[in-house]
Parts: C-alpha cells; sequence; structure tokens
C-alpha cells in the first residue's frame, strides 16, 4: 500500500533530552525527523508527539518541539504511545488511518506503538533513517519483528514521494527544491 497525504498522521516518539544522546547516529536520525516534521507541516499533515517520563527524561529536543504546537505533546509512562489514553483520543479525533512513525528506541517505544496501532486497525508506516536504538542489534531485530508483524518499513524520502505523487505540479516542483 502507498502512503496518502489525507489520511497520514505523523507521529514522533521519544527523540528526548536525556536518551537522545544514547541512541546511534542520533544527528542522523534528528535531521530525519526534523526533514519529515517541515514536510508534514507543508503539506498540512497532522502530527504528534510522545514523551516518554518527561521528569526523567527530559523534553522533546527543541528542535523538533518548536515544529508543531504545544497540545501535540503528549506525555506518557506505558511504553507503547498508543497505550496513552490521550494518544488513543488525539488519533481517533483526527481520524486518519495511516500512521506513520519515527523516534526511539527502535525495539522499545516504537515497536510496542506500532504492534498497538496494527492491532488497533491502523495501518503502520515506520520510517527506517529516522528511528534508531542504543545498540545495533536492538535496531535490527526491532525492524525485523515489526515486519513481521505486518509494520510497512519505509524511508523519509518513499514518503516525501508518496505524499507529493507525481512531479511537474507547482506544489513538486517547490518542495523539491526545499527539500533536496
Amino acid at each position: 500500500m502507498l502512503l496518502e497525504r489525507a489520511q497520514s498522521t505523523l507521529l514522533l516518539i521519544d527523540v528526548q533530552e536525556k536518551l537522545t544522546p544514547l541512541v546511534m547516529q542520533s544527528s542522523a536520525v534528528i535531521e530525519r525527523c526534523r526533514w519529515l516534521m517541515e514536510l508534514a507541516g507543508e503539506l498540512s499533515v497532522p502530527q504528534l508527539i510522545s514523551e516518554q517520563y518527561p521528569k526523567g527524561l527530559g523534553a522533546t529536543i527543541t528542535v523538533l518541539q518548536s515544529l508543531v504546537p504545544e497540545d501535540a505533546i503528549i506525555e506518557k509512562i506505558q511504553f507503547s504511545s498508543w497505550a496513552e489514553k490521550g494518544m488513543q483520543e488525539r488519533l481517533q479525533f483526527i481520524n486518519n488511518k495511516q500512521i506513520i512513525l519515527m523516534g526511539i528506541e527502535t525495539h522499545v517505544c516504537v515497536l510496542q506503538t506500532a504492534i498497538d496501532l496494527l492491532n488497533a486497525g491502523f495501518e503502520v508506516f515506520v520510517v527506517v533513517d529516522a528511528v534508531s536504538s542504543r545498540y545495533e542489534i536492538d535496531h535490527k531485530y526491532g525492524l525485523k519483528r515489526m515486519k513481521q508483524e505486518g509494520v510497512q518499513l519505509v524511508t523519509a524520502e518513499m514518503v516525501f514521494f508518496e505524499w507529493l505523487k507525481q512531479a511537474g505540479t507547482p506544489e513538486f516542483k517547490v518542495l523539491s527544491k526545499r527539500f533536496f
């Protein structure tokens, strides 16, 4: 299945001050998350952010937090973002069937969120170049398990081209210059 812009919601999972520096390639992951969030903003794709126990792990890093309104940030203590009632309410209110996940850690919060969203009836996409873990083996097997469960693994560029659908439009010309 392809992504449909009008049916998409972008969810950033737990890219927080104290945890982010510990994951592999954190700078590259932050950059990819920022790139996707700016693209989603340009295309009016709804965005949400989850924060795992922010009192202990800190807030979402500033560069990403600044890209969404404050009410788009949902605190949680469960590893799965979907397990948080506030996240369920927001996603049900937005009412889009495709959820695109990015963030950390691949094998914990991203994995559990993805599987729970699948079980709740959503189409789930994980952006492989916008997720990470502290250890390669956890990242690798987190992605492998999600794929086995039916999660669609995509790259940030796949998201861009599927949301835009075709070249030659005024929108494509403007955004391709800005994002490439």
